[in-house]
């Protein structure tokens, strides 16, 4: 082999040796209007040196999403070459494609970043941390107001009180930047007063419900987030459990637990039931096929739709049968 591509290739090994995980993220090109899923599922081997969390970080996927995806899979002492999978293919919220939409049911934000002329426009989508059911993450639309790097923390009052009735322990007035400020080094603050999407410094805690209503984000992540997103940008929260949407002319039906709020846990049947109605309801309000010009009926894969109910693990999964 000839010196000069030996060296360009052993430079390009120190490259990736030396590149943080996050700097070698992925974002996607927006697909056409009629076509709503976006990525590709992965599969890796563990490793005996790492937890299914550490898996999970490394490619930008949340504590929840990596375990619905691998339900055989242990999660602090995965098996020495054990397959596991990355849940890197999705299905876009029934939300505007503009700004940021974070689904909470699936702990997930997407991000559609205005395009840069003559370039086609992209998609980053992000795991996050929401509000527990006794802290719920508003709906609705909002904005981002201001952003801040290396904020302070005001603690309200009703935390502090909590902090107090449980732990015994008194929270200061003002936590300042540094390592032990739960908003770490970024925040973007929302128009909804007290919200926040920021930084954490208990990162294994992405993809659950661990907050007290604002959004979290890997460090590595917002900080990415933060230097290209600009302040006003609208940010529309929604809960979709259900989501649907086509790939050409084929269906597909990606299923996350809903919310504790509106858990179905004490008659399962019911989540069937919305299930069905769900896919139904997006028959109709498309037309039964993307392109109206195209066949305007569909069959559904009965045994498809159950195996996909029954598994609920946030992978886009085909439910129609071709024509």
């Amino acid at each position: 082999m000839k010196p000069v591509v030996t060296l360009l290739i052993l430079l390009l090994k120190l490259i990736l040796i030396l590149t943080p995980l996050h700097a070698l993220a992925k974002n996607w090109i927006l697909p056409p209007n009629d076509v709503d899923i976006f990525g590709e599922i992965q599969i890796t081997a563990a490793n005996h040196e790492e937890t299914l969390l550490d898996i999970a970080r490394h490619h930008e996927i949340g504590q929840d999403e990596i375990l619905l995806a691998n339900p055989n899979v242990n999660r602090w002492l995965p098996e020495q070459g054990a397959e596991v999978v990355i849940p890197s293919r999705y299905i876009l919220p029934q939300a505007p494609r503009s700004g940021l939409v974070i689904n909470l049911p699936e702990m997930r934000l997407y991000y559609f970043p205005k395009a840069i002329k003559d370039n086609k426009p992209r998609i980053i989508t992000y795991p996050v941390s929401i509000g527990r059911m006794d802290w719920k993450t508003p709906l609705g639309k909002t904005t981002i107001i201001r952003k801040q790097k290396d904020p302070t923390w005001t603690p309200p009052q009703s935390l502090r009180n909590e902090a107090m009735a449980n732990e015994g322990k008194i929270l200061p007035a003002v936590v300042p930047a540094g390592p032990d400020n739960p908003l770490g080094r970024y925040a973007l603050y929302l128009g909804l007063p007290g919200y926040l999407i920021h930084s954490t410094n208990k990162p294994f805690g992405v993809g659950m419900r661990v907050t007290h209503g604002c959004i979290r984000m890997y460090p590595e992540n917002i900080e990415e987030l933060f230097a290209i997103i600009p302040v006003s940008t609208p940010v529309y929260i929604v809960n979709q459990p259900i989501k649907l949407g086509w790939l050409e002319k084929n269906l597909y039906i990606e299923l996350h637990p809903p919310l504790e709020e509106d858990s179905t846990d004490a008659d399962p049947t019911l989540y069937i039931q919305e299930a069905y109605a769900a896919v139904q309801s997006f028959l109709q309000k498309t037309g039964g096929l993307p392109d109206e010009e195209s066949i305007p009926s569909i069959q559904i894969d009965q045994t498809a739709l159950d195996e996909a109910i029954e598994r609920m693990d946030g992978i886009p999964t085909l439910i129609s049968i071709e024509q």
